[in-house]
């Protein structure tokens, strides 16, 4: 009688056994020139090994660090598996990381290697080369084109340019090179089996990735990860979502991320298929070419999603508008009977109804979004507005909202399939042990649960208790085991009055009451009652500026029309909750500005500081606090 085949411990194991189980079957897609290209599992161990073999030819010792400074695409996955088969460990960067954060987390990780993805990121990091760092870089592609020009004026950065100007061709090397100096160690004497022992002397305790968090303020700090914490992660993950090898997922998140990065170890894990994204641009068309069975996005995706479909659902005749109001009424019911018997769908007169208004309305709309086959969609990394739950679910789509941190390895609370409560983030996974301390602090522990920070026991010893709980800085409760998120410890706002005030609660709903808001900062800490600064949707932009921004913001009818949304939301508030008075700013929040985080959270204190003369303008004469 067959034995079942042992339980990896290590990431280099996960991969070792979905080859020799899956070698012919695709594992990943991805866009090239002529369309979507499929590539089998033995196909990515074949090139994956000639990264090791290349890394290991030109000197990359066990334990070494490799930084990956690119966007997510297949080439990343394929150095990250490469980096674990010699031996070392990944240490991903923000593709929008500026150059002195580039430096800083090279640095501060002891990483001798770094992948960039071209020579816009190649540039980046020229600085690191001078004197004798010994640090070398590997580049995926070639020339970069920009989407709009840079300060030079440059709408492409090509990199003979950029290897000419600093006289580094020695540092640099293209990917391919390194792949067939990796054919040509692999194919000598034993090293193909050296490569393989190489691999299989990492144990479950030993570094996987040092993943430095995007933070909010201040230089990133890194966590230290093992191959322990991913692993009982993903297994445990993909046991609370149910993901099987008949799955297709669609990844567009920055692998640099740790959702992303679990989500590429679960398909590796599960066996499913995954499809890399062209890049946030493309999310609309890759989706309907790629039809996908579930998908992870941030808060911030949903938000735009749900906008899209509200603004379609305006246009058209009155007998279609009409329609679509009628099904979305129907959806509504549905879903809330739906969830009140526990997942199980509203039948009788509701089913029939709701049978109708999925024919004539939710179908089409999920077909058009590219949704059609989605199983459930995942949102991590910031709190999503329950109403917006609720209106996708009434179209027939599930988000599963979910809680973790880089610390946790992604995922420590989820919702579930049969088991899910919007506006919280689920149960515990199975291997998470949780409590709520006396203050509200999340405080967490388990195998997923990371080791500490990297070159920083200070703040380690300030994260992590004696009894090795990890505390978190976010504020929640639990409902019946349900976990539902307040606010950030240091974000909660308390009023000159002494009153306790959860922002991002507020910057919710504000977002959901009206598509003519794209992003929301509320503002009272110390302050007599709360403000808010405010950007423009492109809705918004169209309606109100023809399509200009800049010109919305200084509408008096738009103004109007959010004044009246602001005095709605403050009925259903409590008084010192409300806003009392709030700006339009004349640009969004941006990345590339530095206002939002690689995961598109704002940057509260970076926002805060450049547009305090706005926010010292609401509080100008102003009155008591409540």
């Amino acid at each position: 009688m067959a034995t079942a085949p042992e339980e990896p411990r290590t990431a280099n194991q996960v991969w070792a056994n979905r080859v020799a189980t899956s070698a012919e079957k695709v594992g990943f897609r991805h866009r090239t020139a002529s369309g979507w290209v499929d590539v089998t599992w033995r196909q990515a161990d074949v090139a994956s090994s000639e990264v090791a073999g290349g890394l290991a030819a030109m000197g990359l010792l066990p334990g070494d660090r490799v930084c990956i400074l690119s966007q997510t695409r297949l080439e990343w996955l394929l150095a990250d598996i490469g980096i674990l088969k010699a031996g070392g460990a990944t240490v991903p960067i923000y593709p929008s990381s500026l150059a002195e954060q580039c430096a800083f987390i090279v640095k501060d990780s002891g990483a001798t290697w770094v992948f960039a993805e071209d020579a816009a990121q190649v540039e980046k990091l020229l600085p690191l080369l001078t004197g004798a760092s010994g640090i070398k870089i590997v580049h995926i592609a070639d020339d970069a084109a920009l989407e709009k020009p840079d300060a030079r004026g440059r709408s492409a950065v090509l990199l003979a340019d950029v290897l000419a100007a600093a006289n580094v061709r020695q540092a640099v090397l293209s990917l391919d090179t390194l792949r067939e100096k990796g054919r040509a160690w692999l194919a000598e004497g034993n090293n193909a089996a050296d490569l393989i022992r190489r691999a299989g002397t990492i144990r479950p305790a030993d570094l996987f990735t040092i993943i430095y968090t995007s933070g909010t303020t201040g230089m990133p700090k890194g966590a230290v990860l093992s191959h322990q914490n991913l692993v009982s992660a993903c297994q445990s993950g993909i046991r609370s979502l149910t993901i099987h090898e008949s799955d297709l997922q669609y990844l567009f998140l920055p692998l640099a991320h740790v959702l992303g990065r679990e989500m590429e170890w679960c398909a590796i894990m599960a066996g499913s298929v995954v499809a890399f994204s062209e890049g946030i641009a493309k999310i609309k068309d890759n989706l309907v070419e790629v039809r996908p069975t579930f998908m992870a996005g941030v808060p911030r995706i949903f938000e735009k999603f749900y906008g899209a479909v509200l603004a379609g659902s305006r246009q058209g005749s009155a007998v279609k508008k009409a329609l679509v109001r009628w099904a979305f009424g129907v959806g509504a019911a549905w879903s809330k009977a739906t969830r009140a018997a526990g997942g199980k769908p509203a039948s009788g007169w509701l089913g029939f109804r709701y049978s109708i208004a999925n024919k004539l309305v939710f179908a089409k709309l999920r077909a058009r979004l590219g949704l059609d086959r989605c199983r459930f969609l995942i949102s991590g990394g910031a709190p999503l507005a329950g109403e917006i739950a609720e209106f996708f679910h009434a179209a027939g789509l599930l988000i599963l909202e979910g809680y973790g941190l880089t610390e946790t390895m992604a995922a420590a609370f989820v919702n579930t399939i049969d088991r899910y409560r919007f506006a919280t983030v689920g149960p515990a996974i199975d291997v998470i042990e949780c409590k709520i301390a006396d203050d509200g602090e999340i405080l967490m522990r388990g195998p997923s649960v990371f080791r500490g920070y990297h070159n920083n026991p200070t703040a380690t010893a300030e994260a992590i208790d004696a009894d090795g709980w990890f505390h978190s800085g976010d504020i929640g409760h639990l409902e019946d085991g349900f976990l539902r998120i307040t606010d950030r410890k240091k974000d909660l706002i308390v009023t000159a009055g002494g009153k306790k005030v959860a922002p991002q609660m507020i910057e919710n709903l504000l977002k959901v009451r009206s598509t003519l808001i794209s992003q929301a900062l509320v503002h009272g800490d110390k302050r007599p009652y709360c403000v808010a600064v405010l950007t423009a949707s492109e809705e918004a932009a169209k309606r109100f500026g023809g399509g200009d921004l800049a010109k919305a913001s200084g509408s008096a009818e738009l103004k109007a029309e959010l004044q009246t949304v602001i005095t709605g939301m403050n009925a259903n508030l409590a008084s010192y909750e409300g806003i009392k008075k709030f700006a339009i700013l004349p640009a969004d929040f941006s990345e590339a500005a530095g206002e939002l985080t690689p995961s598109l959270k704002i940057k509260r204190k970076v926002v805060t500081e450049k547009y305090r003369s706005v926010i010292e303008g609401l509080y100008a004469g102003n009155g008591a606090a409540d």
